[in-house]
């Protein structure tokens, strides 16, 4: 019945913070859209953005910035990812570290956006 997950929603205390985050650490690109919702793009999925203050209808029930743990597949070998991270300040919290994902075993690195949501970085291992 699923196919594939199109978009999710993070929900942030900082919107500025969370965008300089994950585009000029993570190489995503902001977007507009709607009535100026605001969403990250990478690859043919996005994350689209939901302040923690906005209350409105098709939202999650209880939203809460920080409650994120998720992994991206990056697009370069993880070394390559982990010298990017360094040059922008970015500790690593774990790894790396093997792993097992969707589609095959992973080698990983963990770090913390600025809502403190777990950010893995992986490639196949």
């Amino acid at each position: 019945m699923i196919k594939s997950l199109d978009h999710l929603v993070l929900t942030t205390r900082d919107a500025q913070a969370c965008i300089d985050f994950y585009t000029r650490v993570l190489g995503m690109t902001l977007e507009t859209f709607g009535e100026g919702r605001r969403a990250l793009r990478f690859g043919e999925q996005k994350i689209n953005l939901h302040d923690q203050g906005t209350v409105t209808d098709g939202y999650a029930a209880h939203p809460t910035p920080g409650s994120l743990d998720i992994c991206f597949l990056a697009d370069r070998p993880l070394d390559e990812v982990i010298a990017q991270l360094g040059a922008t300040g970015i500790p690593i919290e774990l790894g790396p570290i093997n792993r097992t994902g969707a589609r095959f075993p992973l080698r990983s690195v963990y770090v913390r956006d600025p809502d403190q949501n777990l950010v893995e970085i992986s490639e196949p291992a």
